[in-house]
């Protein structure tokens, strides 16, 4: 019987001794749009307590890279705290095609919307096919462990939480505050109205284009730990915080304007601010912080032609409707053959194809060869037979991994490199490029020694990092593998 109860009593030590080799509370922190090399052109101006902060005095990996096209929002996040891929995690866009139709990524018809009366709360993360770094933290900890997401986007709150979030809070630009999903809660706790009532009204694009739309989204994360008193628990808390209006900013301005200069110098400050909260309110080594992004961004097209740089536009309206027209006068009906063109994918209209009494793969074959005529294009596959296209193996790999074959197109079509989908000095992104593909990614806090690294990784590599650190099981979906810290 002694020797029973001092059995016990290690294993309760043991437990007890893992419990403290995590930190209190880990945060998870998404830029969107943030080129890599933002760390660096604004470095100079940076204060001491952010980005500098995080580079100096935690680690670094210098060559993040996304494994997988097409480099879109909805898919970044997912990816960033999965460590997954589209063609596991079921995230294929910021939309995508399920049994023929179209839906936005985390919409959600079964739940309502809590916080205001508009629609933008119809959502949830159902459509994400596995698990977060915090659905497999609360797994370790019982679902003891606090789990919540906030960002200016819906998805970017969303799918970075998880599954098993106590909540997720995204922006409702029509209420002016912040809202979420019957998902989660049926009301709004009485501390996030309060909050709400102290944002300012501005017009909207005094919100999302300057630096108050991240304000606001990094007091509310602040909020978000005061009052659901995260890092005061026995386990290990999460908070995962992305800030949208970065995307937002660089899609309207481009890489180079002095807006896309004031969010990132402002976001630094935001940051510094934050850090010496968590400070005093969590602790100095107490908490584990790594911030990365969703996707990058690619110098504008009139950027280019203004630097003599290689460039040029895709049209993708215009070239879905020659496409059309073309396979009409091949196949002799006047019928949609592509529904669209969606994140550099042809998405086919099985039906009509179907209907119009058409060999599918006869409709594919004329459509690969209309679209390789096209100059814009490097490449154009079809989805069916990519492992035999004679393309480059990193772009084949990252076209295998981002194809959900339930969810994606059928007709992937590469850019030549400099091309983009819209002109002026405004940007996009979703290509296979290194600008659109090249992340930040630091680790600062609980567990981290300073350091840099030049080694290859990916992005699928982070969520298993993290996990490594904080000692839980990988995400259910994750295909990458943990990083050393030397």
């Amino acid at each position: 019987m002694k020797k029973f109860f001092l059995l016990l009593m290690l294993a309760m030590v043991s437990l007890t001794t893992m419990a403290q080799e995590r930190p209190k509370l880990v945060v998870g922190i998404a830029v969107d749009q943030m080129r890599w090399d933002y760390l660096y052109r604004y470095y100079d101006e940076y204060v001491e307590g952010g980005f500098k902060r995080m580079m100096n005095e935690g680690y670094n990996f210098e060559n993040c890279m996304i494994n997988y096209i097409p480099s879109v929002t909805a898919i970044g996040h997912t990816s960033l705290f999965t460590g997954s891929v589209p063609s596991i995690h079921g995230i294929a866009g910021n939309s995508f095609y399920i049994k023929g139709k179209s839906v936005y990524c985390c919409e959600d018809s079964d739940v309502q919307t809590v916080g205001s009366e508009t629609k933008a709360g119809l959502r949830s993360p159902r459509n994400l096919l596995v698990t977060t770094i915090g659905d497999e933290l609360r797994t370790a900890t019982n679902w003891q462990a606090k789990l919540f997401g906030v960002s200016y986007k819906d998805r970017a709150a969303i799918f970075p939480s998880g599954h098993s979030s106590n909540a997720a809070y995204w922006f409702d630009e029509k209420a002016n505050g912040f809202i979420t999903s019957t998902y989660y809660m049926s009301e709004l706790p009485d501390w996030v109205k309060k909050y709400n009532s102290g944002i300012k009204k501005l017009p909207l694009d005094d919100i999302q284009y300057t630096p108050y739309g991240n304000e606001i989204v990094v007091e509310m994360a602040k909020a978000i730990i005061l009052n659901e008193q995260l890092g005061k628990n026995k386990v290990t808390d999460m908070l995962t915080i992305s800030f949208s209006c970065p995307d937002k900013v660089g899609h309207k301005f481009g890489t180079h304007d002095p807006k896309t200069h004031d969010q990132y110098v402002e976001l630094d400050k935001q940051l510094a601010s934050f850090f010496s909260f968590l400070d005093k309110q969590i602790g100095k080594g107490q908490y584990l912080v790594f911030l990365s992004a969703d996707h990058g961004a690619a110098n504008s097209v009139q950027l280019n032609l203004d630097h003599r740089l290689p460039t040029g536009i895709f049209h993708s309206r215009q070239i879905l409707e020659e496409m059309n027209k073309h396979l009409a006068t091949i196949f002799g009906k006047e019928m949609k053959y592509g529904n669209a063109i969606q994140d550099y994918r042809v998405v086919l209209n099985h039906n009509g194809i179907k209907e119009a009494g058409l060999e599918e793969c006869k409709v594919r074959e004329e459509m690969v060869n209309f679209l390789e005529e096209k100059d814009c294009f490097s490449y154009v596959v079809d989805l069916e037979k990519v492992m035999a296209a004679p393309i480059p193996a990193v772009v084949k790999e990252k076209i295998v991994n981002g194809f959900n074959r339930e969810r994606s197109g059928e007709i992937q079509l590469i850019l030549k490199p400099g091309y983009l989908g819209s002109g002026g000095y405004g940007t996009s992104h979703g290509l296979w490029n290194p600008y659109d593909c090249h992340l930040p990614f630091l680790l600062y806090g609980w567990g981290v020694k300073p350091g840099t690294s030049q080694r290859a990784c990916y992005i699928t590599d982070i969520a298993p990092t993290v996990c490594a650190l904080i000692h839980i099981q990988m995400p259910s979906g994750c295909i990458g593998n943990p990083l050393d810290l030397k």
